[in-house]
């Protein structure tokens, strides 16, 4: 067997998954690694933001868009500290990237050497780690690589996605040893396990006694690739559909049956067809908080008075937080190929539900009489609505944005409309500020061909500027809409309405007048060599995001948006014991107000 340098075990493996993209931050602790990858960079592109998070956030997005991994590559001590925030967003979201961080010498462990965790174990990085990834390697020899690489891939693309660790000493790059060879794990998701026939035959007998059923669709539909599935299996059976953000697009949301989000920002529609509903097939989705009005009875769902079936492809996910009636472990895409097979096997025919889809027409009614007049109202600062409005105006199908938390990704849960999957990418479990800045990034190196827009908030952006630099730096075409409010307005909104008004470091002062306080967001970008340009009035949005569009360049469009105005809730949320809202537009229905459709 040839003598290998580790680093160059490393190379090769990148090579042959066709890991084409390495996002990182040099340190002291993976010199050694740059100088490899120094002698593949026209295979590989090394892109070094200014900050180990972005890289993360970067990475965590390009797999959200392409659905193919790319590696990170951080130094030891605080480097790789820094990417930890971008492994917990990655890991709660079921989205992937290959971390590879750096650690001190073997021949230094436990000496408490320069950025050694050693007064617990020696080299004790992967214990910050291990709750935030898939698994965690840590090889102490240049042999043990290859088979710790290869175990890392599978583990990474294997069910349920995730991020995984690969902590590599210092001298592990640069020694070298007689190394065995691995097989290639292959990027292509392994084995998609499928729902045994009883289970199929038991969800069709159920779906066939509902009255008022409804499909609740996750992230698991969206990594699944099963769109065109779920678009023919909702038609065949006439079952309205509810995403989650990560769900967004895989039904077109202009399509009859879609009923956008569910939960506290969620749609009127939505809610209401939750609350009345008799059976609910949930498929590759989690049931949290916020998709479920914090699991209070009457707001979003009336489990268990509902029936529900539970698929996923992750057992730990069924029943979490509403027994399943029928739990199924299943992918995604291979459950609806097999419903659909059955259902054409059984020769069934498409059921019209004209008293569910009448109720639900009516509940789209009420909820435009009452939403569409905002969307006409010209303000200064912007009002959100028509803001939402003119960016799904401007933007192209296939245009990819991306979101951080706040009180804009409020707004867009209740009135975006995705058309396509993969196209709205949320930090949604972690809910990790500076994701959707940094993230997209990552987006547009995915789809190069692609239009890619972060809404993100002021405050979201403040924290990741310098993604300015890395766009100028690597010529990376993304545009930046500021949803410019001068608070941390999600939480300040939260202070006003449980704290009786009082409103303390939620909102940006300064001066003696405490006066609205934030950088000019356009100058800044200007500072940077990117083109800036400050927006008051709507009439002046739609022209300005074409430009930057037409442009071909990295763009800020600094955003000043109305933070008094709130999104309406249709569901509940709660933060126990604080007493929780009404909702503004619907009221709360438990199953015993509705005399719910028999499903059994």
């Amino acid at each position: 067997m040839p003598q290998c340098k580790g680093s160059e075990v490393i190379v090769d493996f990148l090579l042959r998954e066709k890991i084409s993209h390495v996002f990182g931050v040099c340190g002291h602790g993976n010199v050694g690694m740059l100088d490899a990858l120094y002698g593949v960079r026209d295979k590989i592109t090394l892109i070094s933001p200014r900050h180990e998070q972005t890289a993360g956030h970067m990475a965590d997005a390009y797999f959200r868009v392409k659905h193919h991994p790319a590696a990170t590559l951080t130094s030891c001590g605080p480097g790789s500290a820094n990417l930890v925030m971008a492994l917990m967003n990655a890991y709660a979201d079921s989205s992937a990237f290959l971390a590879l961080t750096a650690n001190v010498p073997t021949q230094q462990f436990n000496r408490g050497p320069f950025q050694e965790l050693y007064r617990q174990k020696e080299a004790d990085f992967p214990s910050v780690c291990r709750p935030i990834v898939k698994r965690s390697f840590q090889p102490t020899r240049v042999e043990m690589l290859p088979l710790a690489l290869r175990l890392a891939m599978e583990t990474m693309l294997g069910g349920r996605p995730g991020p995984v660790q690969v902590d590599i000493p210092f001298n592990l790059f640069q020694e070298t040893a007689e190394v065995n060879p691995e097989p290639a794990a292959g990027t292509a998701r392994p084995k998609r396990p499928g729902a045994a026939p009883e289970d199929l035959e038991r969800a069709l007998e159920m779906l066939a006694r509902a009255k008022a059923p409804v499909l609740f669709i996750g992230h698991g539909v969206t990594l699944a690739e099963a769109a065109r599935e779920l678009t023919a299996f909702a038609e065949r059976l006439t079952i309205p559909v509810i995403a989650s953000p990560n769900g967004m697009g895989c039904l077109p949301m202009n399509h009859p049956l879609s009923l956008g989000f569910i939960g506290r920002n969620g749609a009127y529609p939505a809610n209401q067809a939750g609350r009345h509903a008799d059976l609910v097939l949930a498929i590759g989705a989690r049931f949290d908080d916020r998709s479920a009005s914090s699991w209070m009875e009457g707001y979003s769902w009336n489990f268990p008075a509902t029936k529900l079936i539970h698929v996923d492809i992750d057992v730990a996910e069924i029943g979490r937080n509403y027994p399943a009636d029928l739990g199924i472990v299943a992918d995604a895409r291979v459950f609806l190929r097999q419903m659909l097979a059955e259902l054409e096997r059984r020769g069934s025919e498409r059921p019209e539900r004209k008293e569910w889809l009448t109720a639900i027409a009516g509940w789209r009614a009420e909820w435009e009489d009452y939403i569409r007049p905002n969307f006409a109202i010209d303000t200064t600062p912007i009002r959100p609505e028509p803001l939402v409005a003119a960016i799904r105006k401007v933007l192209p199908d296939d245009a990819i944005i991306s979101l951080d938390s706040g009180v804009h990704h409020n707004w867009f849960m209740q009135f975006w409309e995705a058309r396509r999957p993969q196209t709205m990418l949320n930090a949604w479990g972690f809910s990790a500020m500076g994701f959707g800045v940094s993230g997209i990034l990552g987006a547009k190196l995915a789809a190069p061909e692609r239009v890619c827009v972060s809404v993100c908030g002021d405050g979201g952006f403040t924290m990741t500027p310098h993604v300015l630099c890395t766009a100028v730096e690597y010529d990376i075409p993304c545009i930046w809409v500021i949803w410019n409010n001068f608070a941390w307005a999600a939480i300040r909104d939260i202070q006003y309405g449980l704290f009786g008004g009082r409103e303390i470091g939620t909102a940006f002062y300064a001066g003696e007048n405490r006066a609205p306080y934030n950088p000019d967001f356009a100058a800044l970008a200007r500072a940077h060599g990117v083109a800036g340009q400050t927006i008051t009035r709507i009439g002046d949005f739609a022209p300005a995001l074409e430009a930057a569009i037409a442009g071909g360049k990295p763009a800020v469009l600094d955003v000043h948006v109305d933070a008094e105005v709130r999104p309406p809730a249709t569901g509940a949320w709660a933060l126990p014991p604080i007493p929780h809202k009404e909702p503004v537009f619907g009221r709360r229905l438990r199953a015993a107000d509705l005399a719910l459709p028999a499903s059994r």
